[in-house]
């Protein structure tokens, strides 16, 4: 796809309206297992604002976009008390919510392009939305798959083996959370084009 006005605008959309989607997951989730704390500070919305983080949602996405071709982006993580969370695998669906909302949008993306081009109802501008949200949204699932703090993947296999739960705070540090991000860069770069080809080529 071309770097077009075009091209960047509908990246940028696609990526936060994507991101807004797999936190809003997590707080959706949380909140079925009886943790109000995401809707008790008003993250339970589809209205971007109050989920904007300006590096991560914005520039990071553009930058990623225009730099290296590819779509990643983060909005403020949803706040979730894991002491009020009820039911055994709780934690676990918690995790997974927001790969799963992305993993959603990949399937629904994949089987509106497929319905209407085989009914020779798929435009060029259709083709280019849906394709985007389907790029967007599988690099957002494999990206945060990838099992390395502060990514969701850690916290799947920690909420499935609590002996791996890392008690320190410096995964939150900004230093911490960068080096994370190449590492985390450096397995996308590797498992990406496989996933993408064989999904792509269905």
């Amino acid at each position: 796809m071309e770097f077009s006005l075009f091209a960047i605008a509908l990246a940028a959309v696609v990526t936060l309206f994507s991101i807004v989607m797999h936190e809003v997951a997590h707080g959706a989730v949380a909140y079925y297992f009886k943790d109000r704390t995401a809707y008790a500070s008003g993250r339970l919305t589809l209205n971007p604002l109050p989920h904007i983080d300006i590096i991560g949602s914005v520039l990071v996405p553009i930058g990623a976009f225009l730099l290296a071709s590819t779509l990643f982006g983060w909005a403020k993580p949803v706040p979730v008390n894991p002491r009020n969370l009820v039911g055994k695998y709780a934690d676990f669906w918690v995790s997974a919510a927001g790969v799963l909302a992305n993993l959603f949008l990949v399937v629904v993306a994949f089987t509106l392009s497929y319905f209407l081009a085989k009914n020779g109802l798929l435009t060029e501008a259709s083709g280019k939305v849906l394709y985007m949200i389907l790029v967007v949204n599988l690099s957002l699932a494999l990206f945060n798959l990838i099992p390395i703090p502060p990514f969701d993947g850690m916290s799947i296999l920690q909420s499935l083996f609590p002996k791996l739960r890392i008690q320190s705070t410096i995964i939150y540090n900004p230093f911490f959370i960068i080096a994370a991000i190449i590492v985390a860069s450096f397995i996308y770069g590797l498992i990406s084009p496989h996933v993408f080809r064989f999904v792509l080529g269905m």
